[in-house]
């Protein structure tokens, strides 16, 4: 993946985005119910840097999550994790949750399966961009900058039917049909810059005279 790049690839890759416009939050199109669900978390702030437990510096599990302010007809939900910085034409997706009720406000640490973890019983989980049916822990390239992860949770109405591992175009499509409101947790994450900064060196002063 691309947290395995050398530090030069990342400093090349700098002005490389996909962007927050391409989060699914935001190409979907929603307008009505947009950013209505209150997503929050224990662990991070918005727009504040996830602590290192949640990423690959750390124990590399899932952070917990809560939700309120649902619209009355929501049936269930969905968490989609994307990283709106990664070098690649379209976000990369570090976790998907279907099926979430709306009753238990709640989605607790670790409960997505990750390594070493193997997550919260009976949680539907759709693929990452690794292909695994988990939570991919951030772990950007070296000397890319800051990535911020976009934390997405969508109410559904009715009753849509997803295989056994849906991906973001599944879901992306589902979305489409169903979707009611949505809302929006950013945390940010940097790796940090190894290289070794080279001084430039000071001017020469004026020659002593004697």
């Amino acid at each position: 993946m691309l947290e395995k790049l050398p530090e030069v690839i990342g400093h090349a890759l700098h002005g490389m985005r996909a962007g927050l416009d391409k989060i699914i939050f935001n190409a979907l199109g929603m307008r009505r119910g947009m950013a209505s669900i209150v997503l929050t978390s224990v662990a991070f702030v918005d727009h504040a840097p996830l602590p290192p437990r949640y990423t690959a510096d750390g124990e590399g599990v899932s952070p917990p999550l809560q939700w309120d302010n649902l619209p009355a007809e929501t049936t269930s939900l969905v968490l989609v994790v994307e990283d709106a910085d990664s070098p690649t034409p379209n976000p990369l997706v570090h976790a998907i949750v279907v099926g979430l009720r709306p009753s238990e406000g709640k989605l607790d640490e670790a409960a997505i399966p990750s390594r070493d973890n193997e997550g919260a019983a009976g949680l539907h989980v759709g693929r990452n961009s690794g292909l695994q049916a988990a939570w991919l822990p951030p772990d950007p390239p070296p000397g890319h900058g800051t990535h911020r992860y976009a934390f997405q949770l969508f109410a559904l109405g009715g009753a849509p039917l997803f295989s056994a591992a849906p991906g973001r175009d599944e879901i992306f499509n589902a979305l489409r049909e169903h979707a009611l409101a949505s809302g929006l947790l950013i945390g940010t994450f940097e790796r940090p810059d190894g290289s070794i900064k080279i001084k430039e060196a000071a001017p020469a002063g004026p020659l002593a005279t004697g």
